[in-house]
């Protein structure tokens, strides 16, 4: 093997070491976005919400599904299906975020992150006894 084709071998490696890391990056890149934008996309996407707690919630063991509807924060509500058991944590989460997409009127949710209130946050009243 000559000089010249270790080059054009080496440079065809390297080009594809580049094309796996930007399909690799671009897949990682997932944007927040409400439910109406949700729609629209057809990548994974992440939006972050409330749970509404007067509107049906349940964990189906036959399908191993958890499903509750949930209103992002320009209002747009929308059933969520988690694919696996209820987050430990998901009754006294402040907010929640799911990540997945849109189909059949439904998001399909791959993950579910949940933000809790801090434990470091005073209480209103406590606020209010300290300046008196």
């Amino acid at each position: 093997m000559n000089g010249k084709a270790k080059y054009i071998i080496g440079g065809i490696i390297i080009l594809a070491f580049l094309v796996v890391g930007f399909m690799s990056f671009m897949d990682s890149k997932i944007e927040y976005v409400d439910f109406a934008e949700a729609q629209n996309r057809l990548k994974t996407v992440e939006v972050k919400g409330y749970w509404l707690k007067d509107k049906e919630t349940k964990f189906d063991g036959n399908t191993n599904t958890f499903s509750f509807y949930m209103r992002d924060d320009h209002n747009n509500e929308m059933k969520v299906i988690f694919d696996g058991a209820k987050p430990n944590n998901f009754e006294v989460a402040e907010a929640v975020v799911v990540k997945g997409k849109v189909k059949d009127g439904c998001f399909m949710a791959k993950d579910i992150l949940t933000k809790c209130p801090s434990k470091y946050e005073a209480h209103p009243d406590e606020i209010k006894k300290s300046q008196l």
